[in-house]
């Protein structure tokens, strides 16, 4: 009696996919729980990259100056202005003087721009603990560290650039 040989294993959905297009959609699902969080929290007016200002304001030392956020965001100086002057208008940020240096200003989250901090923390948090709960602390400490050496190689001079 012959016997059923079996099925060769199916290819992973995510095997098939561009690691950019992977990321893209991986950054989507943080970008719409975070949103989700800041409208059902009353913070239904922060712009599209606002949330990446209040965020590394947040996490970082909780001022920055005014240079250092529009290098980090990529973005044009007239862009990044109208972005900060925006969330300084709606109450989300604080803008001052470098007392170092009267060039720079410095921006300072209000405490609106905390409270929408927290918020967007907790949506964060909640999407980590998910992916924890699925790939294990490990998987999640691995994740990371392929992140970081992705982003090491965008920031690394690259061989056919003069």
């Amino acid at each position: 009696m012959p016997t059923k040989s079996a099925a060769p294993p199916a290819t992973p959905w995510f095997d098939v996919i561009a690691i950019p297009a992977l990321l893209r959609h991986a950054r989507n699902t943080y970008g719409v729980a975070m949103r989700k969080a800041l409208d059902d929290a009353g913070f239904d007016d922060i712009p599209k990259n606002g949330l990446y200002v209040i965020g590394g304001l947040a996490l970082g030392a909780g001022d920055a100056p005014l240079a250092e956020l529009i290098r980090d965001l990529r973005i044009t100086k007239q862009a990044a202005g109208q972005l900060v002057d925006t969330l300084v208008t709606r109450g989300y940020l604080a803008r001052m003087e470098d007392p170092q240096d009267r060039r720079r200003q410095i921006v300072t989250l209000t405490g609106r721009g905390r409270a929408a901090a927290a918020a967007q923390g907790a949506a964060r948090a909640r999407i980590d603990s998910l992916l924890a709960e699925r790939i294990g602390e490990a998987g999640v400490g691995k994740f990371r560290k392929v992140l970081a050496a992705l982003i090491a190689i965008g920031h690394a001079p690259h061989e056919d650039t003069p």
